[in-house]
């Protein structure tokens, strides 16, 4: 891609994509200036994703997308944040074609449109070898009220939306590992996996509210025991009160030591939080699955009598 292929690209594709804000100069100068709203502060946040590290290797444009705004959203949401807008850099892989880019851009779109989150800025370029992405996403909170990790308090209930288990599952059944349950539901966790689900309402609704949140991405005992660090605290999570899919379930029905995967498999993209007065909570859209209590931080896992659940694994690690 020569230099002047550069700059066609990123004005066909890519400047479309700042119609909603003004800042962005439509990407024609080297720099995007943003404001919060008055009285509010910004929250940024950033992630890269790597083909055959954190999407399938070929996998379509608009998956790739998902997984790449999805995860960022998702980081939003965590800290109740509503967002504003981001900026991308693309290192294409040598072999890439100008009809992924353009698909790229696309699917990209779709998310800007959804979310009311335009592209501020960025970068593109070429890589010897395999694609990478890195986005920035920026948001914003009420000054001083953004959730952070660290405020959960013993007696708080531990709370998570949607289910558990379905990305690290839908892994497997994207690579054709799961042949046992249905079609149906092989797609399904397919999907759960490949397109996550940020929970932005969800998140802005917790402020003022959860004393402590997360989104679970490295998986629920791993995420866990980021709270109950920062915190101080210790978590007891009740193993049989945590949400399944009935895909997940199908796969636990064959394979009860899947379970494993379950608790500490990632790319769930839920939100994890933790709270005092159940009260000021709705009643949809998340489970209470534990407590905070007395003890050293750290997180156990009981199952219906009580006892201490072994796990094989905790969670993903780039380094483990």
């Amino acid at each position: 891609m020569s230099e002047n292929d550069e700059f066609d690209l990123i004005h066909k594709f890519f400047a479309p994509l700042t119609a909603q804000a003004p800042g962005a100069r439509g990407l024609l100068d080297d720099a995007a200036t943003l404001s919060p709203s008055d009285g509010c502060e910004l929250v940024v946040t950033m992630d890269t994703i790597v083909a055959g590290v954190h999407y399938l290797e070929n996998e379509t444009p608009d998956n790739i997308v998902a997984k790449l705004l999805g995860s960022n959203l998702s980081d939003l949401a965590a800290m109740g944040a509503k967002p504003l807008g981001f900026t991308l850099s693309c290192g294409w892989a040598s072999d890439a074609e100008i009809s992924e880019i353009e698909a790229f851009a696309a699917a990209i779109n779709d998310w800007v449109n959804d979310y009311a989150f335009p592209l501020l800025g960025g970068d593109t370029v070429k890589t010897p070898d395999t694609s990478v992405f890195t986005l920035t996403a920026l948001g914003e909170t009420p000054n001083g009220q953004s959730i952070s990790r660290s405020g959960a308090q013993v007696d708080d209930n531990v709370y998570v939306s949607g289910t558990i288990g379905d990305g690290a599952l839908g892994l497997l059944a994207a690579q054709g590992h799961l042949p046992e349950i249905s079609s149906a539901h092989q797609a399904f966790l397919s999907n759960r996996y490949r397109v996550p689900q940020p929970r932005i309402s969800l998140g802005q609704s917790l402020v003022g509210i959860a004393t402590a949140c997360i989104d679970i991405s490295d998986g629920l005992i791993q995420d866990a025991g980021h709270i109950a660090s920062t915190s101080g605290v210790r978590i007891e999570l009740e193993r049989d009160k945590i949400p399944l899919s009935n895909a997940s379930k199908a796969v636990l029905e064959s394979k009860p030591d899947m379970m494993s995967t379950v608790l500490s498999g990632g790319d769930d993209y839920e939100l994890l939080f933790t709270a005092g007065d159940p009260s000021q909570l709705s009643n949809s859209g998340f489970t209470k699955i534990g407590k905070i209590v007395q003890g050293a931080p750290g997180v156990n896992v009981l199952d219906t009598q009580g006892n201490l659940v072994e796990l094989a694994e905790t969670g993903y690690s780039h380094f483990g």
